[in-house]
């Protein structure tokens, strides 16, 4: 990994690792709340890498959500609870998109490894740090 991104690319390259990069905003690698001038800022997508030990989970519904999110499983066993229905993620590459308006919540059924896009990315969204 060439740890020189921007001077190679100038500025149009960004080489990192989704576990350190993430750490200062809960595993958010992408969106409108990076700096300016970073490459990984974007009012159009926001992207998650997330690491989960198992019973991880966020016990409280979001609601209000105006934005639509992709979840794919990487590692591990994961679900996600929508109004009226469970979604279990077992198997690698496993996914849930759900829209506007959808309320959920997640738990680690066992340690689970998640990529998350939700798209548009929006400062009136919940915070993403």
């Amino acid at each position: 990994m060439d740890a020189d991104d921007s001077a190679a690319g100038q500025g149009t390259v960004h080489v990192g690792n989704a576990a350190e990069d993430g750490a200062a905003d809960r595993g958010w690698l992408l969106g409108h709340f990076k700096d300016v001038p970073d490459l990984r800022r974007d009012t159009a997508v926001e992207i998650k890498w997330s690491v989960h030990p198992p019973g991880d989970e966020r016990a409280r519904w979001v609601t209000g959500e105006r934005r639509t999110t992709f979840l794919v499983l990487v590692s591990g066993r994961f679900r996600v609870e929508l109004p009226g229905r469970d979604v279990l993620l077992t198997r690698q590459g496993d996914y849930v998109v759900w829209g506007p308006g959808v309320d959920h919540r997640w738990r680690a059924e066992e340690a689970s490894v998640v990529l998350t896009a939700r798209w548009p990315s929006t400062p009136d969204g919940y915070a993403a740090g």
